[in-house]
């Protein structure tokens, strides 16, 4: 899981420029959503980095509902947008939305590759996606 500490928030200026490039690659069409996510920065403990990676997670599983629904798909746009550019910013994300994908952390298949459980996990991960 992110269990690198940082100190302050200043750390993740670089973090954050990554992935704000990889969500905006994808919402213009230049990367898949899987490769953005496997690009994501590994072991931070950045709230909006790790709020991001679980926003583009969900924009890849809602993508029938967004091929029914092009208000929806225009507004799943416009959030990762939002997201892509606050952290270009290098600006926290808000707390309610932060706080919206607290309850999915446990979840994460991003893995501490140190540790045997993680490697377990990273393991496991490779062959849901394969």
């Amino acid at each position: 899981m992110f269990s690198r500490k940082s100190v302050g928030k200043n750390s993740y200026i670089a973090e954050r420029g990554v992935v704000s490039r990889l969500i905006l690659n994808v919402l213009c069409g230049n990367c898949s959503v899987r490769d953005a996510l496997l690009k994501f920065p590994k072991n931070v403990e950045d709230s909006s980095i790790i709020t991001a990676w679980h926003a583009l997670s969900h924009y890849e599983a809602d993508e029938e509902l967004k091929g029914k629904d092009s208000v929806y798909k225009d507004v799943q746009h416009d959030f990762l947008e939002f997201i892509a550019f606050s952290l270009r910013d290098n600006k926290d994300l808000p707390v309610n939305i932060i706080n919206s994908y607290k309850v999915y952390y446990k979840d994460m298949p991003i893995a501490d590759n140190k540790t045997f459980n993680g490697k377990i996990k990273k393991f496991l991960r490779f062959l849901n996606i394969k």
